[in-house]
C-alpha cells in the first residue's frame, strides 16, 4: 500500500472519525498513537495530527518529536494538532476568552488557497476547544476565520504544513470531506485507489505468501466478520482452510442448520459441531452474567481445541478481528474499562501454539460489508444484525435451562421474522428479545395466568459504540406482542425497551 496516510492520535474522541472520512475518499490510512510513530515513515504520503483532550500548555500534554515529518511530508494539524504546531514554533496558544464549542461559520477564506478550494465563505464548521491560537507560528499565514476565532486555519510559508482549529471529520462541518480531499488529493497528490476490490486483490495475494501450503483453522460464528474473513482465506488457500461452526445451544431458532447450509453454498470447508448439551450442562444453576460469559468462553475453547486437534498439522488460527479492536488495544489511553468481557476466538490459550492470521484487521465494520459485497457474498448474510458470542445466554436474565432457551428462541423468531416481513429489518442495527426473571399475572380464556415477561429491543447505530432505540410503529409492536402471547406458551406479557446507549448497553447482560 503506497498511498498511505498516517494519523497520529493524541487521544481525541474523533480520531476514528478522521480515519473513516479518509477511507471514504478511497485512500488508505492508519492510526498510530502519538508516542509510537513508526520508525519508517517512507510509505506515508501525508500525516494528520488529531485533536486531544489535553491543552498544549499543560506539562502532561503530548509532545512528540515531529522533526522527521515537519516540512518533509504534507502535514495537517486538527485542533490540538494545529495548536501544537503553533505553540512549539513561535506562536502563542492561550485560553479562549469565549467558549469555542459547537457550530460556527467561516466568515473569511483567503483567496486561491488550495486547502479551501470549492469551499465558500459561510461554510459551517464544528469547534471543540478551550484554547485558541492567539499568534501564528513563525512564517504562518492566516487562511480562514470565523466570527469568534481569528486564526481558524493557517498554513506555513514554504511548507505543505496546515493547521485548522475546527474538526473537518465531524458531520457538522459541512465541507469537511472537501477539505480533506483538498489536502490529501490536491496538496499531497495522493491517488484515491483504495477500494474494496483492490483490498481483496492485495489481501488474497498477501495471504498466499504468508500461509503458503499450511493449514488454517477458523471458528465461524455465522456473523459478518468471520464469514468475510473465511471468504478471503478461501480465495487465497482454498481447501487448506478448515472452518468450525460450533452450536452452543444458545443460537437462534434453526440457526445452526441454516447457517451451515449457507456456508456450503459458498464453497467453504465447514464442519458443524453440535455441543449444545455440553454448554447447557456447564451453565446449569449459574445466574451471574460475567460467570455465564466465562463458562461459555471456557467450553468453547475446549470444544474448538478438540476439533482443531482432529485436523492434521494445522499451523494457523484465523480470526475476524476488525480495525476498531486493533486501535483500542494500542490507544493513547490504553484499552477502555471492561464493561462486559467479550467472547471471541481471541481468547484461545497459548497451549494451542498456532500462529495468528487476521485478514480484516485493517477494516471498519462498514468496510467489511463492502469487501464482502465485492466478493459477491449474499446480502442476507452481509446485512445480518450483530449477535452476541454468548448468544441467548445473555438474553436470558438469571439461570439457563433448555425450557427457557426454547421459549426465547420462539419469541426471538417471531420478532425477527416480523421485522423482515414489515421491511424494517435493514433499518435496524440490532434487534432481539430478552427473557426476564419476572412473572406477571394475566388472563387467558377467563383463566388467571402467572407467566413470563419478555422485553423486545431494537436499536440503530453505526458502530455499536453508541445506540438509540428505534421508534418502531405502534401497529407493528401491537401485532408482534399479540403473536408472541398467542403462540409462545409460557409468556403472557411483552414490553419494549426504550433505553439508549449510553447510559444503557445494547444487551441487558
Amino acid at each position: 500500500m503506497q498511498n498511505n496516510v498516517l494519523i497520529l492520535d493524541f487521544g481525541s474522541q474523533y480520531t476514528q472519525l478522521i480515519a473513516r472520512r479518509v477511507r471514504e475518499l478511497n485512500i488508505y490510512c492508519e492510526i498510530h498513537p502519538y508516542h509510537k510513530i513508526p520508525s519508517d515513515i517512507s510509505n506515508f504520503k501525508a500525516i494528520i495530527l488529531s485533536g486531544s483532550p489535553f491543552s498544549v500548555r499543560s506539562k502532561d500534554a503530548p509532545h512528540p518529536d515531529l522533526s522527521e515529518i515537519r516540512g518533509k511530508k504534507p502535514l495537517l494539524g486538527v485542533c490540538y494538532g494545529a495548536q501544537y504546531l503553533a505553540h512549539f514554533n513561535g506562536g502563542e496558544v492561550a485560553p479562549s476568552e469565549i467558549r469555542e464549542y459547537g457550530r460556527a461559520n467561516l466568515n473569511f477564506i483567503k483567496a486561491e488557497e488550495l486547502l479551501f478550494d470549492n469551499i465558500a465563505e459561510g461554510s459551517q464548521v464544528w469547534m471543540s476547544h478551550s484554547d485558541t491560537i492567539k499568534t501564528l507560528p513563525k512564517n504562518g499565514i492566516r487562511i480562514a476565520s470565523t466570527k469568534d476565532v481569528l486564526n481558524a486555519a493557517y498554513r506555513i510559508e514554504g511548507e505543505d504544513t496546515y493547521g485548522i482549529q475546527f474538526h473537518p471529520e465531524v458531520y457538522h462541518s459541512t465541507d469537511g470531506k472537501q477539505l480533506l480531499e483538498n489536502f490529501l488529493i490536491h496538496i499531497a497528490n495522493i491517488t484515491a485507489d483504495w477500494t474494496p476490490d483492490s483490498f481483496v486483490e492485495e489481501t488474497v495475494k498477501s495471504l498466499k505468501q504468508q500461509i503458503g501450503t499450511d493449514k488454517v483453522v477458523l471458528g465461524l460464528s455465522g456473523g459478518v466478520d468471520s464469514s468475510v474473513a473465511a471468504m478471503l482465506l478461501h480465495k487465497a488457500i482454498g481447501q487448506q482452510l478448515h472452518c468450525i461452526f460450533v452450536n452452543n445451544g444458545l443460537l437462534r431458532k434453526d440457526e445452526f442448520q441454516q447457517v451451515l447450509e449457507g456456508y456450503k453454498g459458498m464453497g467453504l470447508n465447514v464442519k458443524g459441531v453440535d455441543a449444545s448439551a455440553r454448554f447447557l450442562k456447564a451453565l446449569t444453576g449459574e445466574s451471574d452474567p460475567e460467570k455465564k460469559r466465562k463458562i461459555i468462553g471456557k467450553v468453547f475453547i475446549e470444544v474448538f481445541d478438540d476439533e482443531a486437534h482432529a485436523i492434521d498439522q494445522v499451523s494457523w488460527l484465523a480470526q475476524g478481528t476488525i480495525y476498531p479492536d486493533v486501535i483500542e488495544s494500542v490507544s493513547v489511553n490504553g484499552p477502555s474499562a471492561t464493561i462486559k468481557s467479550h467472547h471471541n476466538v481471541g481468547g484461545l490459550p497459548d497451549f494451542m501454539k498456532l500462529k495468528i492470521v487476521e485478514p480484516l484487521k485493517l477494516l471498519f465494520k462498514d468496510e467489511v460489508r463492502r469487501v464482502g459485497a465485492s466478493m459477491h457474498m449474499h446480502q442476507k448474510l452481509l446485512g445480518r444484525h450483530p449477535f452476541p458470542g454468548p448468544g441467548l445466554a445473555i438474553r436470558i436474565l438469571g439461570d439457563i435451562s433448555p425450557e427457557k432457551v426454547s421459549i426465547l428462541q420462539e419469541v426471538d423468531y417471531i420478532f425477527i421474522e416480523g421485522l423482515r416481513s414489515a421491511g424494517l429489518y435493514d433499518k435496524v442495527w440490532q434487534a432481539g428479545a430478552i427473557l426476564l426473571p419476572v412473572q406477571s399475572v394475566g388472563v387467558m380464556g377467563d383463566e388467571r395466568t402467572y407467566e413470563q415477561c419478555v422485553a423486545l429491543r431494537a436499536v440503530e447505530s453505526t458502530d455499536g459504540m453508541t445506540a438509540d432505540w428505534v421508534h418502531l410503529p405502534y401497529e407493528f409492536l401491537q401485532k408482534i406482542s399479540n403473536e408472541i402471547i398467542n403462540k409462545v406458551k409460557g409468556v403472557n406479557r411483552v414490553v419494549y425497551d426504550i433505553s439508549s446507549k449510553p447510559p444503557a448497553t445494547i444487551e441487558w447482560e
